[in-house]
């Protein structure tokens, strides 16, 4: 397989490259700040970009990485006459030779660190390995002559293994000159601490209704019920485009309609959900159904703690959580089921269990655990 059709780990299906993605949305204040640090002259090595999945964090390393490419250094950019003024934002027209030349995946001053492609299984590796960084090692030491600023992308940081993950650290820690760190983690709190003590956190919030719409139809995404895809999206463009490409909303409100029946469950409409989940290549179903039962169950164990809150994702949802979850006592049922049906479900990916099995075992959990809370 050519290098030009291998698939990219950091890509969304149906949604443009965050390197071929311009505009951010509703990161303002990370922007920001990294501008401000730029236009101080205390620009840090390596920076931290945290923030839920999905909220944008990759197309602000990307935006990030173009902008120092583009933008000349203050003793370069004032060789022929006073320095310009100082940038006013991150932004860098996209007819820019070095915007081009990121699309076009021809620019020679960055690296990406990410899983890379099992030649052998012919699918991409669970985790970035130390092989992974010792090429980082090598650009690093081959582009040391170039002058000008270098920049490397590290997306996610969480997936890599501890090999690499100390292989990086010592990067970090004697930082080749004119190279800027990017890190991504939707977890930082998994990563080494010696790591997060060398990075400058960048923190992206969550979208709200309104930005998390405007996203998600810069990246050609239909909105369609957006009251419901922003209270199942929580935030975050990723997971909004995710539901709208595999009818998301639509499956959420059929486990709706499911659990809508309990004590006394469908069982037939248990089974056709099984029956869906188990379809040759519907790999990704299976993985949203799974995430769509946490989801489930986290708002109805919240509903029975808090009250029911912001729009339903589904007709019918909050009163079906009222009464499967009247009071704090059955919140807690419902979240301790979570926590466990979490863990099967990590399990049954882990090990290939027969998808149809494992959803009718999460189904039958959840229907025995509603016949034990109303008797």
């Amino acid at each position: 397989m050519s290098e030009e059709a291998l698939p990219e780990p950091d890509r969304i299906e149906g949604a443009p490259h965050p390197r071929e993605t311009q505009v951010l949305i509703g990161q303002g204040t990370a922007e920001a700040e990294f501008l401000d640090a730029f236009n101080s002259g205390r620009l840090h090595h390596a920076w931290l970009l945290t923030g839920a999945l999905g909220v944008g964090k990759a197309t602000l390393a990307w935006k990030i990485a173009r902008f120092l490419l583009a933008t000349p250094e203050a003793e370069e950019a004032g060789l022929f006459g006073d320095a310009p003024p100082a940038p006013a934002t991150l932004a860098i027209p996209d007819d820019h030779p070095v915007a081009r030349r990121l699309v076009a995946g021809s620019e020679g001053r960055i690296f990406v660190l990410r899983r890379a492609w099992d030649e052998d299984k012919k699918k991409l590796k669970t985790v970035i390995t130390v092989d992974e960084v010792r090429r980082l090692r090598n650009f690093l030491h081959l582009s040391a002559a170039d002058g000008g600023r270098r920049v490397v992308i590290v997306d996610p940081a969480d997936e890599m293994n501890p090999n690499a993950a100390n292989a990086l650290l010592k990067m970090l820690e004697e930082p080749p000159a004119g190279v800027v760190f990017l890190l991504v983690s939707h977890r930082p709190s998994g990563l080494l601490p010696t790591i997060r003590s060398r990075c400058r956190e960048l923190r992206l919030t969550t979208l709200g209704p309104q930005d998390l719409a405007a996203a998600v139809a810069a990246a050609g995404g239909d909105q369609g019920d957006s009251g419901a895809l922003a209270a199942l999206a929580a935030g975050s463009v990723g997971e909004a485009i995710r539901l709208t490409n595999l009818d998301g909303i639509e499956t959420y409100r059929a486990l709706v309609g499911l659990f809508a029946t309990l004590p006394r469950l469908d069982r037939p409409a248990a089974l056709r959900l099984a029956e869906a989940a188990a379809q040759r290549g519907a790999a990704e179903r299976f993985e949203l159904l799974l995430a769509l039962f946490d989801l489930f169950l986290a708002r109805l164990a919240r509903a029975g703690t808090l009250g029911f809150e912001g729009a339903e994702a589904a007709p019918g949802e909050a009163a079906l959580f009222a009464r499967l979850a009247p009071a704090p006592g059955a919140a807690r049922v419902w979240a301790e089921l979570q926590q466990s049906l979490g863990a099967r479900a990590r399990h049954a990916r882990a090990v290939n269990l027969d998808p149809a099995a494992t959803v009718l075992d999460m189904v039958f959990r959840i229907d025995e655990t509603a016949r034990g809370l109303a008797a």
